[in-house]
């Protein structure tokens, strides 16, 4: 019988929402998408359309898809804004669509994540 690893990497590997981080800086344009300020793509979902203000990504979802999250001060300019997760975190928004980072993206400047399950979309401003 196979156990769960009991380490913090190997809870990451388990859960990536258990390793998200707490407070995420504003997105900002680089290179014709939003990143991280370190440099790391941030997507949107096509399944987000159909609930304003909402995600559709939970639960698996959460293995692959970090939500980019914001501090409870953070203050948002232009397009960008916030939605309140079903755990009453702040993720961040551009256009409405709320923000994530891909699980294979290692490096600033990957773009791995680009059309994942043909709804998966680099968040271009």
């Amino acid at each position: 019988m196979k156990t769960l690893p009991t380490s913090l990497p190997g809870l990451c590997l388990v859960s990536a929402l258990l390793c998200a981080p707490v407070v995420s800086a504003q997105p900002v344009a680089k290179d014709g998408v939003l990143t991280t300020p370190a440099g790391m793509s941030l997507y949107s979902n096509d399944n987000d359309k159909t609930t304003p203000g909402k995600t559709v990504c939970y639960g698996p979802c959460l293995m692959l898809w970090t939500p980019y999250l914001a501090a409870a001060d953070a203050k948002a300019t232009g397009d960008q804004g916030f939605i309140t997760r079903e755990d009453g975190k702040r993720q961040w928004t551009y256009k409405s669509m709320p923000l994530f980072q891909w699980v294979d993206d290692k490096q600033p400047g990957d773009r791995k994540g680009e059309g994942v399950r043909s709804v998966w979309h680099l968040a271009k401003p």
